[in-house]
C-alpha cells in the first residue's frame, strides 16, 4: 500500500461523535511512551501527523485520520499514565472502553509493546480485555532499533513464550522501528489485505 493522503478529521471523547463514514478503522494503542506517535508518523510518511512529545500522555482523545480516503487510522490515548490524575485516568478508560465495545467500524487494534521490555501486567490485562470482547488485535513491537538483532530476536521469542501462559494461540505480530522504517511494508500490506477481506462488510 502506498500512502497517498493522510488527513486529520476529528478529535473527541465520545464514541457516538466519531465519523459516520462506513470505512474500516484501525486503532493504535499502548502504554505511555511506547513510541505510538512516532510509529504512526513513520507509517504515514509524515513528520507531525500524530503529535509526539517528550512527555508521555500527549494523546488524550480519540483521534481520527482518514487515509487514502479508504480507511481510518485511530490514535487512542495510552494507558498507564504516570503523570495524569486518577480522575482523568478513569475518564480515559471509560471512553476508550466504549470505543472498543461500540465502534462497529473497528476491524483491528494494534497493541504497541516496547520490544525492550518483558510482559507488563497492564499490557496483559488490556489484551485480555480485547480477547474477552472478541476484538481482533495484533501486537506491534516498537523501538526495535534499540536492540541488536540477536538480542531483539531473543527478547521477542521470550515475550511470546510468556504470552502463551495466558493465550492458547498468539495474534499476529509486527517488529517495527520508527527510526529506520523497519516493518513498514509488512504493516501496510497487512492493512491493505484486511481492507480487501472486509470490503463486502462496508458496502
Amino acid at each position: 500500500m502506498k500512502i497517498k493522503s493522510a488527513a486529520f478529521v476529528m478529535s473527541n471523547s465520545n464514541v457516538t461523535k466519531c465519523p459516520k463514514d462506513r470505512l474500516p478503522e484501525y486503532a493504535f494503542i499502548g502504554r505511555s511512551n511506547v513510541g505510538k506517535s512516532s510509529l504512526i508518523n513513520m507509517l504515514m510518511e509524515r513528520k507531525d501527523l500524530a503529535k509526539t512529545s517528550g512527555k508521555p500522555g500527549k494523546t488524550q482523545l480519540i483521534n481520527h485520520f482518514k487515509i487514502n480516503d479508504q480507511w481510518f487510522l485511530v490514535d487512542l490515548p495510552g494507558y498507564g499514565y504516570a503523570k495524569v490524575s486518577k480522575k482523568k485516568r478513569t475518564i480515559f478508560q471509560y471512553f476508550i472502553e466504549n470505543y472498543f465495545k461500540e465502534r462497529e467500524q473497528l476491524v483491528c487494534t494494534f497493541v504497541l509493546i516496547d520490544s525492550r521490555h518483558d510482559p507488563q501486567k497492564i499490557d496483559l490485562e488490556f489484551m485480555r480485555f480485547l480477547g474477552e470482547n472478541k476484538i481482533p488485535f495484533c501486537i506491534v513491537f516498537t523501538k526495535a532499533d534499540k536492540l541488536g538483532s540477536s538480542k531483539l530476536n531473543k527478547q521477542i521469542t521470550s515475550y511470546k513464550k510468556k504470552l502463551l501462559n495466558h493465550w492458547e494461540e498468539l495474534p499476529m505480530s509486527f517488529i517495527t522501528s520508527s527510526v529506520n522504517s523497519l516493518g513498514k511494508d509488512e504493516f501496510l500490506n497487512f492493512i491493505d489485505q484486511v481492507n480487501t477481506d472486509v470490503a463486502a462488510d462496508f458496502k
